[in-house]
């Protein structure tokens, strides 16, 4: 083994801090994995005062434990940590280090290798030039408090939630140079375009630090360091604060599903498979080349449930998205037959899913006024079921049958679209199964899918009418909505996460007029109990005529349990005359339709053909959507 020269806690130089972040307690919690709050005592930690700052780190199987960076000249003055009883926690105090001071722990490992590892605990990163972890604060003064007392109510599974999608990077970039903006420099732009298009949350692909910015997040090797490639800690906060201002609610994209396998971050982190499996066909994922969770070790739950209260106590989250959940739920997952059975000799992963209970039950219980949010592709039963009804205990979960479904149907040119009625009707077969959030996301619109104006069929009037009937579907169909960014532009090309979105496409008034529309399929469902309130309720929805297949003709009604709402739509691009009822057509009030003129129908002019209601029937153009309320 190499010697490192000693500059340590009992060997002069260093003081010893007279305040220890580690109690009996929390050592007890950590290690039976119960711990939610590691952050307070792991990791580089600022103290009060010019100077001077707290090392922690779990290490185990490490046979010595250093701290290098700036403060103490990186090679030359190693500052030793302290192994802290049994814990495998080591711990040491540096009086010259500062804010901003880049650092790493240099371990000795379990086989003797010299490894300079980021702190899995860090709050900031550093970017390009290197990976070291920097000193911060996180020292943002809130102004959110009229927000954080109201922000249950509308949070509520029965008020309307609409989402947009956002990756920072990608949204807007600096005029001049193409650079990405800092989070300061998107702050204004975006929360007014959000609240100008009527969505009530954000949700940010993840803003946890990763070293590859291609993954879009997904790769993330930071679970406590907001990436610094947009800027501070400090900052985000500032974002989040402006967004709740305007009363907006902001979503985290997490992702405990896996890591990477960089060597300066988690994988082998003490030369020991600390954090994930050592087995590869438990602890490698084969899709993502990354690294798995070891979800039965106690310390690694403890981590991640430290991190997921982390953002929603230090960043004000208002909820968390939880990627790739069906990864988590099988040990079959992508792996053919190159699988290991549980104990009983099942697919499932007991242990995944015990975190997944473990990590809801502890945040709802801690922050009962946010979302715990399921990206789960399967049938597995009970994502939205209580903890305590053996559920897995998440407050929503991704319709990923819905956006498949839909998307499929939408795609088919109208002629063809009787033989796939199913597509749009199957889904009332479990619609109020799960509290579902139904997406049209960024992967969608990535590696080759096309963006969702190309996926449409037709000339170019006909594929923009496609897809209002498309936003128009997703907003009459039960359920919370979820659109990426640039979905209101109706982008013909798919999603670039090196260049802005193409906002130059307003200009054109079919585009302005799908944004248009999305801003008042906004208005509308905010404003109408019947579109939201009894989204998971089978009394909230009926079909007036499921099978007319023949015509691709849809009808529906939407209520609250008081007012209703029709939803009719024509997927043809033949005009029809749908039968009203007996009741009437003076019985119905048109509140919303695609066909209107200001969001650019096909051959759209002041005279063009629009809805009318006559005779016991309702005259609907083709490919149009109509949504009208019966009066009272």
């Amino acid at each position: 083994m190499t010697s490192l020269p000693q500059r340590g806690l009992c060997l002069g130089g260093v003081p010893k801090h007279p305040d220890p972040l580690f109690g009996d307690l929390d050592l007890h919690l950590f290690n039976e994995g119960q711990h939610t709050a590691l952050w307070h005592h792991l990791g580089g930690r600022l103290v009060d005062g010019p100077t001077g700052a707290h090392f922690s780190v779990w290490a185990p199987n490490a046979q010595s434990v250093h701290v290098v960076g700036d403060f103490t000249k990186w090679d030359s003055e190693p500052t030793a940590l302290e192994r802290l009883g049994s814990s495998g926690v080591w711990v040491g105090f540096h009086s010259d280090a500062a804010e901003g001071d880049r650092y790493k722990y240099r371990l000795v490992g379990a086989r003797g290798t010299i490894a300079d590892k980021a702190d899995p605990m860090g709050f900031k990163a550093e970017q390009q030039n290197g990976n070291a972890s920097i000193l911060a604060r996180l020292d943002h003064e809130w102004e959110d408090d009229e927000w954080l007392a109201t922000r249950g109510d509308r949070n509520r599974w029965d008020r309307p939630i609409s989402v947009y999608e956002v990756h920072l990077g990608s949204w807007r970039r600096d005029a001049d140079t193409g650079r990405l903006r800092s989070y300061a420099e998107q702050t204004q732009d975006l929360v007014a375009h959000v609240k100008a298009m009527g969505f009530t949350h954000v949700e940010l692909l993840p803003i946890t630090e990763h070293p590859l910015y291609a993954s879009w997040g997904y790769q993330t090797i930071g679970y406590f360091a907001a990436t610094s490639r947009y800027g501070s800690p400090t900052e985000l906060q500032a974002l989040i604060d402006a967004f709740h201002q305007a009363e907006i609610g902001v979503l985290l994209d997490w992702v405990p599903s896996h890591f990477p396998t960089d060597g300066f971050g988690l994988a082998l982190f003490d030369e020991t498979h600390l954090y994930e499996h050592a087995d590869p066909r438990e602890g490698f994922h084969p899709d993502w080349k990354s690294a798995i969770f070891n979800y039965g070790r106690h310390e690694v739950r403890s981590f991640l449930l430290s991190s997921a209260r982390f953002w929603l106590e230090e960043f004000h989250f208002d909820g968390i998205r939880v990627d790739a959940v069906a990864s988590m739920l099988y040990r079959d997952y992508s792996r053919g037959s190159d699988w290991i059975p549980n104990k009983y000799g099942g697919r499932e992963n007991l242990e995944a899913v015990e975190f997944l209970k473990q990590l809801n039950a502890e945040m709802y219980a801690s922050f009962p006024d946010t979302l715990m949010i399921a990206e789960e592709s399967t049938a597995w039963p009970g994502v939205t079921r209580e903890t305590d009804h053996d559920g897995l205990g998440f407050g929503f979960k991704w319709d990923m049958g819905w956006m498949n479904d839909s998307l499929e149907y939408f795609q088919f040119d109208p002629v063809y679209r009787r033989h796939h009625h199913h597509k749009l009707t199957f889904r009332s077969l479990y619609g109020s199964s799960e509290n579902f959030v139904l997406p049209l996301s960024h992967d969608e619109v990535v590696h080759g899918k096309g963006s969702l104006l190309e996926k449409m069929p037709g000339t170019d009037d006909e594929r923009h009418a496609n897809l209002r009937l498309l936003f128009g579907w997703q907003f009459a169909t039960p359920g919370k909505k979820l659109l990426f960014m640039g979905s209101e532009l109706a982008p013909w090309l798919e999603w670039n996460h090196d260049d802005e979105l193409p906002w130059y496409l307003t200009s054109d008034v079919r585009h302005e007029g799908i944004l248009q529309w999305v801003r008042a399929l906004n208005e509308l469902y905010t404003s109408e109990p019947a579109l939201h309130r009894l989204d998971n309720d089978p009394m909230g929805f009926r079909w007036v005529d499921a099978d007319n297949d023949a015509e691709s003709m849809f009808s529906l009604i939407r209520t609250d349990g008081e007012a209703e709402i029709l939803v009719v739509m024509n997927a043809t691009p033949v005009a029809r005359d749908f039968p009203i009822g007996s009741t009437g057509t003076e019985n119905w009030q048109p509140l919303l339709s695609s066909a209107d003129s200001r969001f650019w129908f096909p051959g759209a002019s002041d005279d063009h053909e629009a809805i009318e209601l006559a005779d016991g029937k309702m005259h609907i153009p083709g490919l149009c959507i109509a949504f009208l309320k019966r009066n009272e």
